[in-house]
């Protein structure tokens, strides 16, 4: 793997007597989505401050592309840091400043901009955050939501190559949190920024995450990738993989991956050797279309409500499910051939298709985040399984036989 963006080595932190970091060793890498999950108080927020220089720890070193940050001279350490973005996790806006002026700071204090470019800049950012109607009022008059939008707006409005994330989702409800984790995700890739999130409740965290970190009892316990944790048995799973896997469901009332693979093999072993069972693929393609159109929220809201109802109607009838990305469910008809799951299938078409796509997913004309025309298609496949079968082959299978069932399109407006 490539020289890590950002690593630490063996990095202690204490105030006064109490450790609150010891012997940290971790590695970033650029252009990925990093997010350092832990329980609340452990340190996160502590270990961004170093990144960004805002504390110095009392042992150990933190590198910047392989060079010590205490190696380099006034001017290259100045030049890295001006790179990176915090969004604080209280927001930290200035109660006597609009949040238009919040947002501009950065552009006014750090650039040679011109008025009409820092205009045009701030304004991106605050249709992008849908924060039209409280760009000209003052942060005491908008409510919390609207507050981490701006501060999130104001983290993005200098284009920067690092933006962290601390606690960005806290204090919101479970679509808004979705809504602006996918908003990071979709900014982190159109810009390629090298994002890295503190949390210790991010439902989402498999579907925007390259790596994860997990800050157990002062130091670092692992690192990898979303389907390395999974496997990964430590003490600490018990008290923060909890947290997680019950906002996935409170959030689509959905098992989550791991749940949902215990559930698998749990079903699999009460029937006799050779029983089959099949799997369907659900996805929602073209969805970057709202979230253009018509934002963050309302896209999370149309999967949110396409996942409630494919578990709503194959639930009823003994399947589970998941998600398997951000867009795609995937779910688990037990004991059924091939025949029957097509059946139960058209079924689950027919019903869905007997009432007006888009007011069922929430995009209704009247919607209060709709704008313009969206359209999206709805795709699903069924593949046969047996137990002797790897599910991932199974669902690969399934997704190779998606075919589209239901095409979205209305007009909308604000």
């Amino acid at each position: 793997m490539d020289t890590p963006l950002i690593e630490f080595r063996d990095v202690t932190k204490r105030f006064d007597s109490r450790t609150i970091l010891e012997r940290v060793n971790l590695q970033i890498y650029e252009g990925q989505v990093t997010t350092i999950i832990g329980l609340s108080g452990s340190g996160k927020s502590v270990l961004l401050k170093h990144i960004i220089g805002l504390i110095r720890p009392d042992e150990g070193t933190i590198l910047f592309q392989g060079k010590p940050l205490l190696d380099m001279k006034r001017g290259e350490s100045a030049a890295n840091l001006a790179r990176i973005s915090y969004m604080f996790q209280d927001n930290a806006l200035f109660d006597s400043m609009t949040v238009y002026d919040n947002i501009a700071l950065p552009l006014r204090e750090t650039t040679q901009l011109g008025k009409t470019e820092i205009d045009r800049r701030v304004t991106a950012r605050i249709e992008q955050t849908e924060l039209e109607d409280a760009a000209h009022k003052y942060p005491s008059e908008i409510s919390g939501g609207m507050q981490k939008r701006a501060a999130l707006a104001r983290a993005l409005v200098t284009d920067p190559r690092i933006v962290l994330f601390d606690e960005p989702t806290s204090g919101q409800d479970p679509v808004r949190k979705n809504a602006i984790l996918g908003m990071i995700a979709q900014y982190q890739r159109k810009f390629g920024f090298t994002a890295i999130l503190v949390s210790h409740e991010i439902p989402d965290v498999y579907f925007i995450s390259n790596r994860i970190l997990a800050l157990y009892e002062k130091s670092i316990v692992f690192q990898g990738s979303p389907e390395e944790l999974e496997d990964f048995d430590h003490p600490f799973k018990d008290e923060v993989i909890r947290s997680l896997e019950g906002l996935q469901v409170e959030l689509t009332g959905f098992y989550s991956r791991r749940q949902f693979k215990v559930m698998h093999h749990a079903q699999l072993a009460k029937k006799n050797y050779g029983a089959t069972y099949c799997i369907a693929v659900f996805t929602l393609a073209g969805l970057d279309a709202i979230q253009t159109s018509s934002g963050y929220v309302l896209t999370q809201e149309v999967i949110r409500n396409m996942g409630l109802y494919i578990d709503k109607h194959f639930g009823a009838i003994g399947g589970f499910s998941t998600r398997l990305q951000q867009t795609e469910f995937v779910t688990v008809l037990p004991y059924s051939d091939l025949t029957e799951a097509k059946s139960i299938l058209e079924d689950f078409i027919q019903d869905f298709q007997e009432w007006d796509i888009a007011d069922r997913l929430a995009i209704g004309h009247n919607h209060a985040h709709a704008a313009g025309c969206v359209e999206f298609t709805i795709l699903a496949g069924i593949a046969l399984g047996d137990p002797v079968a790897d599910v991932a082959s199974v669902v690969a299978a399934a997704q190779s036989q998606q075919v589209e069932i239901a095409r979205v399109r209305c007009n909308s407006r604000r």
